[in-house]
């Protein structure tokens, strides 16, 4: 290969160091080169906040130095050059200091699997040096970025307050009350106040925060800032040459030779397109350095920003700006400065620019639409001389005639002042109310006639959907409105095949957010007619009271709460760590970056990297021929098992599923493996049929497996005596977006066949035992290890196994070690997740809510291959009946064969979409007999000891006090009255309040599955390493395992140490799922410390009085064993289908969650108001674990059932690969109070130390927020007396609450007949 031309130095800092550049290998998609890894690759399109670094630059429009937070993922390495980088790794480490953010972070309970800590960490410590004492809105800005399936909850807005000017404390401070006296029983059953405790960690032992400990900006740097260089800068890489010129007139002659080259600065819409879209530009141009972009300038007229500005900069200047000027001005910049704080994460707002927002021109712009109705002019820019074009719906639609010419570049934006009787709004509607793209957005601006409300001129333009101008030279009233809404229709055109489908939705919004803004508008036009006291100010029509709320955008808040659990016995020695809230023992690792992930270990000597390929790509040929690619594992390669035969590892003569694994490159590096896998391209015929949904595979009889049935009572004869519902239920799947993705290494020894597998696991033996088929080796010689897993959540029970098999594959063809990581979209695209569901219910019942009979039959999409369909279908059966006790029930349920990727485990098992069918029925008998939700539910509950269906005996006490003291603690009772009374106030908005009581059963349905087994070293030093078959998924398994050891041994926890967990120490595992990990595991710890604490018995009662190293020094000396292995043959479970009964659970959690939230009926959009959980922990081993559990399984079940939406085009292709397109909760999702209790003084003998596993329970618990959001919506529709019932379909997505509120607007919109479109998605479940 040649070697390029001679690069210029390329001068930037990382945490104090210069750094070298090897440039030689310069891409885009490089790392940083230098070996830190607390930095995590999560998505690579900027979207969850993972890779968050802070970078630090003279900023020349402010005159500082700048200090802000961006995605590593999406940042050139040539645009480094004059600034400084710092890492996690650079403000503190375990082994220097911790800086305040790392401890706090970890001492407050902020971190589970810790793979994105590191990201959060350097957020909130950019924020810090920024604003060393915050304000509550600069918290959440900071914040707002970060998108995590399992830490989104409360301990993490703790962190962040304790930094805040003034921490908000106690919900109710200043009022003389603590939110833990609240409760409408005085005499609740909680026991004495002194057994409750709601200290998770001591504040007062934080260190204080130091500015001046920080790392000062390099004065090298600021010599080059100070002095910049003028000449153009040329840094040549491998495939890509990156140029940047110092001076404007440098870079138009650039731009004259080279006019197909894209400027770059953020590179937060050509990186991804880059990397997702294929796009490959040799030469990229980047301005940065030109200050003459940079600039902003101010006249009477207006505001000029320059191109070069980012987001943030040009958020801070319409601050500023908004500030000094009087308001009438102001109009267009607010309503800018409005969408700037939703618009995309902070780490995108640093590092796009205006200039690059404008000119790429995506429907969903938040920005363009505002700039066209403000009249905002482009100041372009050649070596020609300048022009200005203004930007309107002609630029927007990219006319010739309207655009920049090739050689032309954008210098700046001039956004004229608003004036007086002018107004100007901005509108937008999201999955959800941060980090998302819109499905549609607005701006609208009106003129009035001076002193008149006669309409001069009023423009509207549309992100996603178009532009329009109506002309309206009528009077501001509901005439104009009714005309500009016809015409709008008219003139905004979607057709029903629209991208991004939601298209009645869409429709709606157009009107919806005119209906908005003409009431914005005659409020302010009331104002201002008053002011300037026009004699006929009676014409204007006045605003019901009602319709007032319809103005008001939901805030965004500081989740804030109170977690209780109970004390530990006063009796209880200190050293005793069971029932503590410990600290994660990861915690302060992952906060430092210094905890090592899969993917983290070094690079391993002649390591080759492996990418898949898969059923997206369109004969084998040109990729072997490409530099640095070794070889194509396929199918034939596989020297034993290639799966199973309706299963196959890699493909053979059929593919079953857009998404299925053909073959895999290995390659040197990822980045020469990737652009091979872009030459492969494979042929196929269509199979016949294809099916893709429920339905259709219903209509085909095409099923994964047999019917399973759980019938008692005499169903049919009960029916015949109540009075009946039939309805439907649609539950949408979800995907597990574990922050880090599916990856293995494979690294083959040099004799015996021997392997080491370093995998990201939930069941390493899964993935030995698969290994070992395909390459016909035994189990014996190959080694898993799993030293600890960043989120499974089900998706690494399975998965990992067959990725596992194939790098194995690639690594013994090649005889050299194999790093596979999946890239997001890949992993999204192949693993499947949870199974869609749709259920029918027949409910029979009599007018007082008691329900006699009910009948559910219900289909999951199970994928083109079985994988846990079958148990999932059991499981979903086992546990329809959630808390009620019906004496004539009958459960029915079937896996569908879909030409799908496979579905397979997830967090509930089931639970979640089932029991929203038996939920669904409750909220529907409650309509029917005109009495509330909570009532029926109350009624049907189980009140004694009772058998289930499946005639399991079990006793309800629990459950009704979970019931009860939730009722209590939430105020439900005096909140429903003030939910009502607000309902009646408010016409277009409206609240929701619901209760959802739970009983999981924890588990899998056989014995052989609850074993487990551990291994305990005692060393002559007295140091202890504990290990067992269970893995660190982030649920905090090992922090229990050492406090059960602590206790057992009678020594500290920081005597004991756990290394891995590996099939070499402790082997045939079972998978870490279904909640008993900490469970079995502790049983086989407790087992082995009991051993080896017998063994020393003689010893200690000889020297009672001695310390336990002598003890152990005695022991060795005695020739006595230091080393047991536990064992806890696990709790006896089966269930005999046949038969319809067994016992198939161990034991039961019971939990109730009350959610209440405000929608607004003109959007769809929702906010959370309060939640509160009562759960059942009996005593827990570590409260600060469990509560964090609970509420991380709550917010990702919260997700579920509003947000997380996947979308399926008509062939079978997955749309939502990222999270631009699938949207998991953010911090500004939590509810804003959100308290959590666990329930006191309650004992189960049957497991460790009375403790239970509540890894799963929660998510269940996250319907309370749909059924707060239905309860909303069903007030909707009695108040407009909408008589016929809507279809329950979860996620209650904005588009589904709008549709669902039926007015004159939805009314209005012009509706598609289905027959005459191919719809953009179809719905799969």
């Amino acid at each position: 290969m040649p070697c390029p031309p001679q690069s210029d130095q390329l001068v930037f800092f990382v945490n104090g160091r210069k750094v070298k550049c090897p440039l030689w290998h310069l891409f885009l998609d490089h790392p940083l080169p230098v070996r830190l890894t607390g930095t995590k690759y999560a998505c690579g399109r900027g979207g969850c906040g993972a890779c968050t670094v802070m970078v630090s630059k003279n900023d020349p429009v402010f005159k500082k130095i700048r200090h802000f937070s961006v995605t590593a993922c999406l940042v050139p390495i040539c645009s480094l050059y004059g600034a400084a980088v710092t890492t996690v790794e650079g403000i503190g480490s375990i082994k220097t200091r911790l800086h305040p953010v790392q401890e706090r972070i970890a001492k407050s309970h902020g971190t589970q699997c810790g793979f994105c800590t590191p990201g959060m960490v350097m957020s909130m410590y950019t924020l810090l040096r920024n604003h060393p004492q915050p304000s509550e809105e600069q918290l959440m800005e900071a914040l707002g970025g970060k998108s995590d399936t399992e830490k989104v909850h409360h301990p993490r807005g703790q962190m962040g307050t304790v930094f805040l000017a003034e921490s908000s404390g106690c919900q109710q401070k200043g009022t003389g009350k603590c939110c833990l006296d609240r409760g409408e029983n005085a005499s609740s059953p909680l026991g004495g106040k002194n057994d409750i405790c709601t200290k998770l960690f001591a504040k007062e032992e934080f260190q204080p925060l130091d500015p001046t400990q920080e790392l000062v900006f390099p004065p090298e740097l600021l010599r080059m800032a100070e002095n910049p260089e003028k000449r153009t800068l040329t840094f040549y890489g491998e495939r890509v040459t990156w140029i940047s010129p110092g001076t404007l007139k440098d870079l138009l002659e650039l731009k004259v030779k080279h006019p197909e080259a894209p400027l770059i600065l953020g590179n937060t819409s050509l990186g991804p397109a880059m990397k997702s879209e294929g796009r490959f530009h040799p030469i990229l141009l980047s301005p940065a350095r030109i200050s003459e972009l940079t600039r902003v300038t101010e006249t009477s007229e207006g505001l000029t920003i320059g191109a070069g500005c980012s987001l943030a900069q040009m958020k801070d200047v319409l601050a500023e700006r908004i500030s000094k000027l009087p308001e009438e001005k102001t109009q267009t910049y607010r309503a800018l400065l409005k969408h700037l704080k939703s618009l995309a994460g902070p780490q995108i707002r640093n590092m796009a620019s205006l200039g690059g927002h404008i000119i790429s021109r995506h429907s969903y712009s938040d920005l363009n639409p505002i700039l066209a109705v403000g009249s905002a002019t482009l100041n372009l820019t050649s070596a020609e001389g300048t022009r200005q074009i203004p930007l309107n719906e002609y630029f927007l639609a990219g006319l010739a005639s309207a655009d920049l010419k090739p050689e032309e570049i954008l210098e700046s934006v001039h956004i004229p002042h608003s004036r007086k009787w002018e107004f100007v709004s901005a509108f937008r509607q999201a999955q959800c109310q941060q980090n998302a793209l819109p499905h549609v957005n607005a701006s609208m601006r009106v003129l009035f006639k001076e002193g008149t409300d006669s309409v001069e001129h009023l423009s509207i333009a549309y992100g996603g959907v178009g532009a329009a101008t109506v002309s309206a030279h009528k009077r501001w009233d509901e005439l104009m409105l009714d005309e500009a809404c016809r015409l709008l229709l008219d003139e905004v055109s979607l057709p029903g095949s629209a991208p991004g489908g939601r298209v009645e939705f869409k429709r709606t919004l157009v009107v919806s957010f005119l209906f908005k803004f003409y009431l914005e508008v005659l409020q302010e036009l009331k104002k201002l007619v008053k002011l300037v006291s026009v004699p006929d100010s009676r014409r204007h029509p006045d605003i019901s009271d009602r319709f007032l709320s319809a103005l008001e955008d939901f805030p965004v808040a500081i989740p804030q709460g109170v977690q209780t659990y109970q004390s530990v016995d006063p009796h209880q020695p200190p050293r005793d760590p069971v029932g503590r809230p410990i600290m994660h023992l990861s915690g302060l690792k992952h906060a430092t970056g210094e905890a090592i992930f899969c993917d983290d270990i070094p690079v391993v000597d002649k390591e080759l990297f492996m990418v898949l390929v898969t059923s997206i790509n369109e004969k084998l040929s040109k990729a072997l021929k490409l530099p640095g690619v070794l070889d194509v594992v396929t199918a034939e390669d596989v020297p034993g098992t290639n799966g199973a035969e309706d299963d196959k590892l890699l493909a053979v003569d059929e593919v079953l599923c857009v998404g299925q694994v053909i073959c895999a490159v290995v390659a040197e590096t990822d980045v020469q493996a990737k652009r091979a896998v872009e030459m492969i391209k494979i042929t196929y015929e269509d199979l016949e049929p294809a099916i893709f949904t429920i339905q259709d595979a219903v209509k085909h009889n095409s099923f994964l497996c047999p019917e399973k049935k759980l019938e008692q009572g005499n169903i049919e004869e009960a029916f015949e005596k109540v009075d009946q519902i039939v309805e439907e239920v649609h539950v949408g799947g979800q995907e597990h977006f574990y922050m880090e993705t599916q990856r293995v290494l494979v690294i083959p020894k040099t004799e015996d066949k021997e392997l080491d597998i370093f995998v990201s696991t939930q069941d390493p033996a899964h993935v030995q035992k698969t290994v070992s088929s395909t390459l016909n080796i035994p189990i014996n010689r190959i080694t898993c290890h799993v030293k600890r897993v960043g989120g499974g959540f089900g998706g690494k029970v399975g998965r990992p196994a067959a990725l596992g098999a194939i790098a194995a594959v690639g690594a013994i063809k090649t005889g050299r070690p194999i790093r596979l990581v999946l890239d997001r979209e890949d992993d999204m695209l192949i693993t499947g997740g949870r199974h869609p569901l749709f259920g029918k219910y027949k409910v029979g019942f009599m007018n007082s809510g008691r329900i006699k009979a009910l009948d559910i039959e219900c289909y999951i999409n199970g994928g083109c291959t079985l994988d846990d369909s079958e148990l999932v279908t059991e499981f979903l059966i086992l546990k329809l009946e959630n808390a009620y006790k019906i004496r004539n029930l009958r459960f029915r349920g079937r896996a569908c064969m879909t030409n799908l990727p496979s579905n397979t485990a997830f967090r509930g098992f089931g639970f979640p979409q089932g029991t929203l069918v038996t939920e669904s029925c409750i909220t529907a008998v409650a309509a029917k007999c005109g009495l509330l939700p909570e009532k029926i539910r109350e009624k049907n509950m189980y009140k004694t000891v009772d058998k289930t269906i499946y005639k399991q005996a079990f006793s309800p006490e629990t459950l009704i006090r979970c019931w009860n003291e939730c009722l209590d603690k939430s105020s439900f009772h005096s909140r429903r009255i003030q939910v009502e009374e607000f309902n009646k106030k408010n016409y277009w908005k409206k609240k929701g309040i619901s209760i959802i009581p739970m009983k999981f059963s924890v588990g899998f349905a056989a014995t052989s599955y609850h074993q487990a087994a551990a291994l305990v070293h005692i060393y002559t030093d007295g140091s202890v390493l504990v290990t067992h078959g269970g893995n660190e998924l982030g649920q905090g398994i090992h922090t229990k395992m050492l406090q059960v050891a602590s206790r057992e041994l009678k020594i500290p926890m920081s005597y004991m140490h756990i290394c891995e967990t590996s099939t070499a120490t402790v082997p045939n595992t079972i998978a870490t799922a279904a909640s008993i990990g900490a469970d079995v595991n502790g049983r086989a710890v407790q087992n082995a410390c009991q051993i080896l604490l017998k063994r020393l018995e003689p010893i200690i009662k000889k020297n009672p009085e001695g310390t336990w190293e002598d003890w152990i020094e005695a022991a060795f000396e005695q020739r006595i064993s230091l080393s047991a292995t536990g064992y806890f043959r696990g709790y006896k479970a089966f269930m005999d289908w046949d038969r319809g009964e067994g016992d198939p659970f161990p034991y039961y959690v019971y939990g109730a969650a009350c959610s209440e939230v405000e929608i607004d009926c003109l959007t769809g959009a929702h906010k959370k108001i309060r939640t509160d959980i009562v759960m059942d922990a009996c005593c827990s081993l570590n409260p600060a674990i469990d509560i964090g559990q609970i509420e991380g399984s709550f917010i990702q079940g919260m997700g579920l059932y509003t947000t997380e939406e996947l979308k399926y085009s008509p062939e079978g292709v997955l749309y939502s690969r990222s999270p631009d397109e699938y949207k998991i909760p953010t911090i500004t999702d939590v509810p804003e109070e959100f308290n959590v209790s666990l329930l006191p003084s309650s004992q189960t003998p049957l497991t460790i130390y009375s403790s239970k596993g509540l890894g799963e329970s929660g998510m269940f618990l996250g319907s309370s927020v749909f059924f707060a959001i239905a309860d909303a919506v069903a007030a909707v529709r009695t108040e407009r007396d909408i008589a016929e019932n809507f279809i329950v379909q979860s996620p209650a997505t904005p588009e589904w609450v709008r549709m669902a509120c039926a007015d004159r607007f939805t009314d209005m919109i012009p509706r598609d007949d289905p027959k005459t479109f191919k719809p953009w998605s179809i719905p799969i479940a």
